[in-house]
């Protein structure tokens, strides 16, 4: 190519990477902000800086493309390389958002043109009932008693029992739990509410859960990173007159007095008369054998546990549940024929954040009668885990933060045979495109 073409073809191009800006506050980063990070991150909310402005924003650029790069923030800690990927609740970034931060980010972080900030996003109320968006205001509301924090001291357990003032058999299509605002979020680390009732006696219920006497279990459970449960159209929870609630709250001081906190729960009925035909349970899987849990100083370990389905049943959600030094968790299904899968890993757990995987109704896991769940969690105990406060202590098994445990809620709902089959004829007819569907639901 003669000399002065080739210069001419520089210019070109050099006009051409000129013409192309790259991403600005205004036109690019506001809008993902407003969509992902905006609804913790204001004015009293729970994240620890807002970002509703533009010097909000720039003050906290580089920790911000740190966070989102490393895929901590949003919290959303699923690995996006293997198992289900189809889930009712992602707000994760996807690589094009992230890209666009990130670029934002090194090139200084320009406000760009005032003229392209989207109008300023309207957030509710914090301190609503989130699901009332969905069903109306709820249909019961069930409050703890109220507690009080100190500004320091260790962890604490309120666990009171009250009454729910039911007084006929009702089905649940929904459950949702908060703490008091603003305080009480901010000392509550997580609460369990139990369902104590009566069920001797009782027909009529919904399924195999009720024919293994599996009971109601765990009404509820809530943690940071998490409201509640919506039910599948076809199964729900029931509540009995004269049920009561004890609860479990674990709760930590935040440097000052957190006074007189509550902890409540809104239930959502389905209308009367209307029974479904699965009875869903929350349950405990834990990872740890009970108490067996031991991690030596500057140590990594792993546990895993087996449980085995005594009845066909669908898998709603994956959470998986540790402490300080819990690392990664998952899910791995063996069928009776003997095919194994990976449903589910978290790979980046987060103490802070136990969020709730929700599986979009496709893909929810199909188990047939039994298949073994195998859970597997990993804790670092070494000082290349950030959240590690002091890798030369032994830790075990315990209630407090800074010690260790590992389980994963889910919401399992039971099935009869027939209608076992019945769903997973139809998941073998659907074509699931550009999704990976549970080998037992092929």
């Amino acid at each position: 190519m003669k000399p002065a073409l080739a210069a001419l073809f520089v210019c070109a191009a050099g006009i051409a990477h000129a013409q192309t800006p790259g991403p600005t506050f205004a036109k690019d980063v506001a809008p993902i902000f407003q969509a992902k990070c905006q609804v913790c991150h204001q004015p009293n909310s729970i994240a620890p800086m807002s970002l509703i402005s533009y010097d909000d924003a720039k003050k906290n650029a580089s920790k911000i493309k740190a966070r989102v790069v490393a895929r901590v923030m949003p919290p959303w800690h699923i690995d996006k390389s293997v198992g289900i990927q189809s889930f009712k609740n992602d707000r994760s970034l996807s690589d094009a958002q992230i890209a666009t931060i990130a670029k934002w980010v090194d090139a200084g972080a320009p406000m760009g043109d005032a003229k392209d900030m989207p109008a300023a996003a309207k957030f509710p109320d914090p301190n609503r009932w989130q699901l009332a968006e969905t069903f109306g205001p709820p249909d019961l509301v069930i409050s703890s008693k109220n507690f009080t924090m100190p500004a320091k001291g260790e962890d604490k357990w309120f666990r009171p029992l009250v009454e729910t003032g039911v007084t006929e058999p009702r089905w649940i299509r929904a459950i949702e739990v908060k703490p008091s605002f603003p305080n009480g979020r901010k000392v509550v680390h997580h609460a369990l509410a139990y369902l104590l009732q009566d069920e001797k006696g009782v027909t009529g219920l919904a399924s195999t859960a009720m024919d293994m006497n599996m009971g109601p279990g765990l009404f509820m459970e809530w943690a940071v990173g998490k409201t509640g449960q919506i039910f599948p159209p076809d199964a729900g929870k029931l509540i009995l007159p004269g049920a009561r609630i004890k609860w479990e709250i674990h709760v930590h001081a935040m440097g000052e007095e957190a006074k007189d906190n509550t902890v409540e729960l809104a239930v959502y009925f389905y209308p009367k008369g209307f029974v479904p035909p699965h009875r869903t349970v929350l349950k405990m899987f834990d990872v740890t054998h009970g108490s067996d849990l031991d991690i030596a100083p500057n140590e990594k370990s792993i546990t895993q546990n087996f449980y085995v389905m005594q009845a066909p049943a669908r898998i709603e959600n994956f959470q998986p549940h540790m402490h300080m030094r819990g690392k990664a968790m998952t899910m791995e299904a063996i069928y009776p024929d003997g095919r194994r899968e990976l449903l589910s890993a978290v790979n980046n757990f987060q103490w802070r954040w136990h969020v709730n995987y929700v599986y979009a109704d496709s893909v929810a896991p199909l188990l047939p009668k039994g298949t073994t769940l195998v859970f597997t969690a990993w804790h670092d105990n070494t000082a290349s885990n950030a959240n590690n406060p002091d890798p030369n202590q032994w830790v075990g098994w315990g209630d407090r933060t800074v010690d260790e445990m590992a389980h994963c809620w889910i919401d399992v709902t039971y099935m009869e045979q027939p209608e076992f089959d019945k769903l997973l004829a139809a998941r073998k007819s659907q074509k699931m495109t550009g999704m990976t569907m549970p080998q037992g639901s092929r």
